[in-house]
């Protein structure tokens, strides 16, 4: 079995031996660009660790994850233009150095690149399954970056809804990602399906951790600045929860908190978090993590392989869920 580090060095030189094309420059270098900026790879990542569950050839696995890949840099580089981004791990996003238009068109061609590395995976059988769960996880991560979108304006956003929207926009690639890998390797629908709700789920519980860390991770490991989602006046679980557990006072101060821009940041957040503090929501927003993390090894626990085969999928799912940045 592969460790972590061996898979992305399997990614790298995989990727290293499928460039894009030279020219035009100005459409594949963006593309370049994107993949270079430090992104930690895990989707395609556990994609392979969901093959080698099954199977020890990586070779026919790799088209897929580098597809994979590719989807997520694609979403990222639209996401960055639709949130006015200046900085993308700390560097400048691609529609800051180049242009708006630069960005969609390079988009455009990284997900029209993913489907060609798809066609390269596997039997016309096994492709037609990659394909269907692609294009379900593709078109859900698009419905998802549209509920977040309407939560921007809408006053009414519940906890169910919220829940649902992250599912689409973050977890079901991960959950995805893993089904792709079982659908190379063949394994049984029962093991496909549990390795896709593993994914989903940890996927939830992986967003959940983002939200606690953005308001209460140590600015030192978190790598960015904490109280973000608070200056932005997001709808995070966080602010939902203390909206339907919080007295009265402590609501109406929130919403007005979330109703106004920060002209002293740091007060704002501290704010914000007093409010949180109040009604204990970091121990309540920790047990809904638990709830999802938990509901999620339990499918990894059902596949019908050996529990050793797991390992080094279940420590690298352990790992992002207990992470401080």
């Amino acid at each position: 079995m592969h460790s972590l580090p061996q898979l992305l060095e399997l990614l790298d030189r995989y990727a290293a031996d499928h460039p894009f094309p030279a020219a035009p420059r100005e459409l594949y270098e963006p593309c370049e660009y994107i993949l270079t900026l430090g992104g930690k790879r895990l989707r395609p990542a556990a994609l392979l660790m969901g093959y080698e569950l099954f199977r020890e050839d990586m070779a026919p696995a790799l088209p897929a994850a580098w597809a994979v890949e590719l989807f997520h840099n694609f979403t990222l580089m639209h996401d960055d233009i639709m949130d006015a981004a200046p900085l993308r791990r700390g560097k400048p996003t691609v529609h800051t150095r180049w242009n708006t238009t630069t960005g969609i068109l390079s988009g455009d061609v990284m997900l029209i690149r993913a489907y060609s590395q798809l066609a390269q995976a596997g039997s016309p059988e096994v492709l037609s399954d990659l394909v269907h769960t692609f294009n379900r996880v593709a078109r859900e991560v698009c419905e998802g970056q549209q509920m977040d979108v309407n939560f921007e304006t809408r006053p009414d956003v519940n906890i169910p809804e919220y829940i649902r929207m992250i599912e689409l926009k973050t977890a079901v690639l991960l959950g995805g990602a893993l089904e792709m890998g079982a659908l190379c390797a063949r394994a049984s629908r029962a093991d496909v399906e549990h390795l896709y709700h593993f994914g989903r789920l940890a996927g939830i519980a992986f967003q959940i951790q983002d939200d606690l860390l953005d308001t209460y991770g140590d600015p030192a490991k978190f790598g960015k600045q904490v109280g973000g989602d608070i200056l932005q006046n997001k709808k995070t679980l966080l602010v939902l929860k203390t909206l339907e557990v919080a007295p009265e006072a402590d609501r109406r101060a929130l919403q007005a908190q979330m109703q106004t821009d920060a002209a002293n940041p740091v007060e704002k957040v501290a704010a914000v978090r007093a409010i949180f503090d109040r009604s204990g929501i970091p121990d309540l927003i920790a047990g809904e993590k638990q709830h999802f993390q938990d509901e999620a090894f339990a499918h990894l626990d059902a596949v019908a392989v050996p529990d050793g085969r797991k390992a080094a999928l279940k420590g690298m799912m352990e790992d992002l869920l207990v992470r401080e940045y």
